[in-house]
């Protein structure tokens, strides 16, 4: 475990002084925002961002590799690999909403052993270790103790990058919204898995996330005592698709109901089935 200390100690400056960069940056007028995809936008910041977080997790431990949304998507593997997602809410820092951070997760041997997110707009630092518990603070984290879904507050991401997953998503949102004390969308995976991990959320998913999207956030959720997982329930490595994640009750309750409604071949057995309409006379 000392070494996943060691990669703590790097992580956390180099997110600190990602944080403050943003901060110093004013936000770009509309006209300089980059458009990657749909509603997916890149900015300087970004960039800068990123550049600075590579710099020093690689002057900090030689060889190591950087895994980030903007400038390294396709990072070739190695034994240690940072995961970075410079500025998650990219769309959120554009419009001055108030929810956007920095992630960084080191992965050791494809296994996700550290984390460090930042939110940015309030100064907050969150970080977790394998085996060391999640942080924020100096106050130890954990997760919601909720079991009863009709109690539980769900975090939640759109697909709007694949456009073609909407059906299916429409069809979840329908069955957890209405079975649940509410839905959430932040637009800051990191920041939602953060919640998860001090019990402000009971669960979250989302279709179509990056490995940045949630390295960081994974070390925490599960250090806190949470789960994350894919929709088949299976923990694996890092990689595009989709993330279920929550506190064990309220996590295994949604792998079924994201299951069930995402096949589309029955309604949720909590919506009832409409009448047939009356034949016109």
């Amino acid at each position: 475990m000392s070494e996943y200390y060691d990669l703590l100690a790097v992580a956390l400056p180099a997110a600190a002084a990602a944080a403050d960069h943003i901060r110093s940056r004013a936000r770009p007028l509309a006209d300089a925002w980059h458009l990657k995809g749909q509603s997916d936008f890149v900015t300087q910041v970004d960039l800068e961002t990123e550049a600075l977080i590579a710099d020093r997790l690689r002057q900090a431990v030689p060889g190591s590799v950087v895994l980030g949304e903007e400038l390294t998507p396709h990072a070739t593997s190695a034994d240690l690999v940072w995961v970075v997602d410079p500025l998650d809410g990219t769309t959120n820092f554009l419009h001055g909403y108030p929810a956007y951070g920095v992630s960084i997760g080191a992965v050791v041997e494809d296994e996700p052993t550290v984390g460090v997110v930042v939110d940015v707009a309030r100064s907050i630092t969150y970080h977790a270790i394998r085996g060391g518990g999640a942080w924020c603070e100096g106050r130890q984290l954990a997760v919601s103790t909720t079991t009863e879904p009709a109690s539980a507050l769900i975090g939640t991401g759109f697909p709007f990058k694949v456009a073609h997953l909407l059906p299916t998503y429409l069809r979840q949102f329908s069955a957890i919204l209405q079975r649940t004390a509410g839905v959430r969308r932040a637009g800051a995976a990191s920041l939602d898995f953060a919640s998860i991990a001090q019990g402000q959320l009971d669960g979250f998913w989302e279709l179509h996330l990056a490995p940045w999207d949630v390295a960081a956030g994974t070390v925490l959720v599960r250090e806190a005592g949470g789960m994350v997982t894919d929709l088949e329930g299976n923990a694996g490595t890092l990689r595009h698709g989709p993330y279920v994640a929550g506190n064990p009750v309220i996590h295994a309750w949604m792998l079924e109901v994201l299951r069930e409604s995402g096949t589309g071949l029955a309604p949720p057995a909590s919506v009832p089935t409409p009448p047939p309409k009356p034949a016109p006379a």
